[in-house]
C-alpha cells in the first residue's frame, strides 16, 4: 500500500537537510519501487510568514492524512517579537498534541569513527547504545494553568503545572518496556520524586506496573540531577531511560552531545497504535534551526537521514531498508567524510548536499554489491 509521507522542512537549515532526505527517498522509489507518496508544506515561522500562524488547518489535516511526517527544524530569531501563542515552536508543540505523539525516541549511538569529536573521552563513549524514552504531550510544558498574571505592587507572577495521569504514565512506561525487551532489558527510571510529587506518582505508577507485565524486565531508579552526571561520567550503564517530558527535554540534548554532533541524532516521536496496528508519527533530528549557518550549504544532513531511517523501521516495519540506510551513514563516517560539525582539526569539511552525495553513493554501493550477489545465487 502507498505510504503517504508529508514532509515540512521548516526554517534555518531545515530546508537544506531535507532536501538531503528527499533525494535519500527518491532513491529507495528508484532502486526498490517503494510505495512513497510524498508532499510538502509550510511550518514555523515560514508558515507564519505566509499564513499568520505557525500551523496553518490545512497543514494541521494533512499531518493528520499522513502515514509519517519528516520535519526539518523550525524557529529563528526573525520571529523573536511575534505573540507568544504564534512563535514557530509553537507548532511543534501543537503537531505533538493533534497528532497524540506521546512517546519520543531519542537515540544516542557513538559511532566509532566520531569518538574524537566528542567533549568526553573515547574510552567512556565507546560502545554507547542509549535509548531516551520522553514523554511528550502532558507534564510542565501542557498542565493547567500555566500563563503570566500581574499579581499588584508591580509584581507579576509565571506558572507552569507539572501534571501526570496514571494512564498517561503507564503509556509511556509501556513503550520503555517494549523497547528494553528488544535491547538489553533494562529501563532506568529518571525522576526527582525526592521534591516533586508528580516524580513520586512516576515512580509508583511505574513499579507498579513493572510487577504486574514486565517483570522479566531490569528495572532502576535514578534522580534527574544524578542522571545529568551519570550521563557524562559513565553514560554505558544506561540501555533505556524512562523520563517525563522536561527531564527529557534536557537530558536527550545532554545526551546527544556524547555522541560528538548534535547533527548526527535522529528521533521518531509516536502515538498510540490503532485497531490496524498504525500509528500517527513525527520523525525529526535532535537539532534546532540554526540561522546563523542557513543556507551556507554547511549544515549536517545525517540526522535527518538517519530520522528517515527511523521512519522505515517504526511506521513501515521495513527494517532491512531502515538498516541499508544507517550502514551507509556508517560507512562514510568511517571513510573521513565529514561536515563542519564533525571534521578533525586541520581536516577539510564538505557541504551539505555533498554529504548526502556520499550517502547515495554507499546506497549505491550497497545496492550493486547486492544485485551481485543475487546473481551469483542465481547462475
Amino acid at each position: 500500500m502507498t505510504k503517504k509521507i508529508l514532509l515540512l522542512p521548516g526554517d534555518g537549515i531545515g530546508p537544506e537537510v531535507m532536501a538531503e532526505v528527499r533525494r535519500v527517498l527518491d532513491w529507495f522509489n528508484e532502486k526498490y519501487g517503494l510505495p512513497l507518496e510524498m508532499s510538502e508544506d509550510l511550518v514555523g515561522g515560514v508558515a507564519y510568514d505566509r499564513h499568520g500562524v505557525p500551523l496553518a488547518s490545512t497543514t494541521l489535516a494533512a499531518a493528520q492524512a499522513a502515514d509519517a511526517v519528516l520535519l526539518g527544524a523550525v524557529g529563528g530569531p526573525k520571529w523573536k517579537n511575534v505573540g507568544y501563542d504564534k512563535r514557530p515552536e509553537a507548532a511543534l508543540l501543537a503537531l505533538r498534541k493533534e497528532l497524540n505523539l506521546f512517546a519520543n525516541l531519542r537515540p544516542a549511538l557513538a559511532f566509532d569513527a566520531l569518538l574524537d569529536s566528542s567533549p568526553v573521552k573515547p574510552e567512556i563513549i565507546r560502545g554507547l547504545d542509549l535509548l531516551i524514552v520522553r514523554e511528550l504531550i502532558g507534564g510542565v510544558y501542557f498542565g493547567e494553568p500555566s500563563g503570566i498574571t500581574d499579581i499588584g505592587n508591580g509584581q507579576r507572577r509565571g506558572v507552569n503545572t507539572q501534571v501526570y495521569t496514571t494512564s498517561e504514565i503507564h503509556r509511556i512506561a509501556r513503550v520503555a518496556f517494549e523497547q528494553a525487551r528488544q535491547r538489553s532489558n533494562k529501563v532506568c527510571l529518571c525522576d526527582k520524586s525526592n521534591v516533586m510529587v508528580s516524580g513520586l506518582l512516576w515512580r509508583e505508577e511505574v513499579a507498579k506496573l513493572h510487577e504486574a507485565e514486565y517483570s522479566d524486565v531490569e528495572l532502576s531508579y535514578i534522580y534527574a540531577d544524578t542522571c545529568a552526571m551519570q550521563l557524562m561520567g559513565n553514560p554505558k550503564q544506561f540501555d533505556v531511560l524512562l523520563t517525563d517530558n522536561l527531564f527529557g527535554d534536557i537530558l536527550s540534548d545532554e545526551a546527544a552531545m556524547l555522541t560528538g554532533s548534535i547533527g548526527m541524532l535522529p528521533s521518531a516521536s509516536l502515538g498510540a497504535a490503532d485497531t490496524k496496528g498504525q500509528r500517527k508519527a513525527m520523525y525529526e533530528p535532535a537539532h534546532g534551526s540554526a540561522p546563523d549557518i542557513a543556507g551556507k550549504n554547511i549544515a549536517n544532513p545525517l540526522a535527518s537521514i538517519l530520522s528517515a531511517a527511523m521512519m522505515f523501521r517504526y511506521s513501515f516495519g521495513w527494517t532491512e531498508e531502515a538498516a541499508m540506510i544507517e550502514t551507509g551513514v556508517r560507512s562514510v563516517l568511517d571513510a573521513g567524510i565529514r561536515t563542519a560539525d564533525i571534521a578533525a582539526p586541520g581536516k577539510k569539511p564538505i557541504g551539505t548536499k555533498a554529504m548526502g552525495d556520499a550517502v547515495l553513493q554507499a546506497l549505491n554501493t550497497s545496492y550493486s554489491s547486492a544485485r551481485v550477489t543475487q546473481k551469483a545465487a542465481l547462475a
